[in-house]
């Protein structure tokens, strides 16, 4: 899958890593949620980064003690419509200060690409064969919110209220 970052697509350094698979020593590997709770001891000591793949109903408390051990948490999205992994990021960025890279996998649109970036994520995988113009292209469509992100603290809402409109 193509991954974007920043309206284009680039290199994923990342291998996502199948449960009951061996896990690379040397490359930064994503494991399900489910396996870093079953194995947890077996990554300690690791050198290479760590990245955790949560399913959309999985709520950021929930991986929230073990956040400084991962340097990517990939969100899952089963359909384009489920809107769970946008208060997931978000969560995981306001409630817990989370610095490192919030990926969305699974079905997501260049549509809803603007509004990942505004809840704290940084990348996504798109589609085979996505058309990388209109992932760029949904980083100019809308350049006015009404509320505030993590990306833009001054919505237009609270300009207006300053303003006195």
């Amino acid at each position: 899958m193509p991954l974007i970052k920043d309206g284009r697509i680039v290199e994923d350094e990342w291998v996502a890593v199948a449960d009951g698979e061996p896990v690379p020593a040397d490359r930064p590997a994503v494991v399900t949620f489910e396996r870093w709770q079953a194995e947890r001891a077996s990554f300690d000591g690791r050198n290479a980064a760590l990245g955790v793949r949560v399913k959309s109903g999985t709520l950021a408390p929930a991986i929230a003690p073990d956040l400084d051990r991962f340097a990517l948490v990939a969100i899952e999205f089963p359909k384009f419509r489920d809107g769970r992994g946008f208060s997931t990021a978000r969560e995981l960025r306001e409630r817990f200060g989370y610095q490192g890279e919030i990926r969305a996998v699974g079905h997501v649109i260049p549509d809803q690409y603007r509004f990942l970036l505004r809840t704290g994520f940084t990348s996504a995988e798109a589609p085979e064969n996505t058309n990388p113009e209109s992932w760029a292209h949904a980083l100019t469509e809308i350049t006015v919110a009404f509320q505030p992100s993590l990306d833009d603290p001054q919505p237009l809402s609270l300009l207006r209220r300053r303003l006195g409109s």
